[in-house]
């Protein structure tokens, strides 16, 4: 097995994240996100499922196009997979790939899993509810100087600060 290496620096990766924000708005004159990708991929499922219905829904509409290619008509879809990709090629170089669930001492695994699905679904909600995802807000609504982004941020920030304090315990 190979050693562990450091990480990266955060400023150069700050840097390189801003260098792959500013490509995709010259390659694909759009930011970032990713709520967009799972949006496209439900559509194509509900599709599938009953297109009658999925076409006539207005929250689909908007991803579903006239159904040629499904969810990989979505460049954002690719951008996930990429980050996946990229994610499990990155810890197999650093020598980090391991499979295992990460948890605090005291907790069982069982509520570690239980506790970051209830906080994946509530994301979920949430980005639905603000028409865009937490990545999408900060970094594409940050580089565009976006004031509700900005906003958007700080609550977010702040919320999850004050929220530490329940959860804190799981940790120690």
């Amino acid at each position: 097995m190979r050693k562990k290496s450091a990480y990266w620096n955060p400023y150069m990766a700050g840097i390189a994240l801003g260098l792959v924000l500013l490509s995709a708005f010259v390659i694909a004159g759009r930011g970032l996100g990713a709520s967009g990708a799972f949006s496209s991929a439900v559509t194509a499922c509900a599709i599938a499922v009953d297109p009658g219905h999925a076409h006539q829904n207005p929250a689909y509409e908007r991803y579903a196009g006239d159904g040629a290619g499904g969810p990989f008509r979505d460049w954002l879809v690719f951008e996930i997979l990429g980050v996946l990709i990229g994610g499990f090629v990155s810890a197999a170089l650093s020598g980090r790939l391991r499979l295992g669930v990460e948890r605090g001492p005291h907790t069982r695994v069982p509520a570690r899993l239980f506790l970051a699905l209830g906080g994946g679904v509530l994301m979920g909600f949430g980005a639905k509810l603000a028409r865009g995802c937490t990545s999408g807000q900060a970094l594409t609504g940050g580089a565009l100087l976006s004031a509700g982004s900005w906003a958007f941020m700080a609550a977010l920030f702040a919320g999850a600060y004050a929220f530490a304090w329940f959860v804190r315990r799981e940790w120690r």
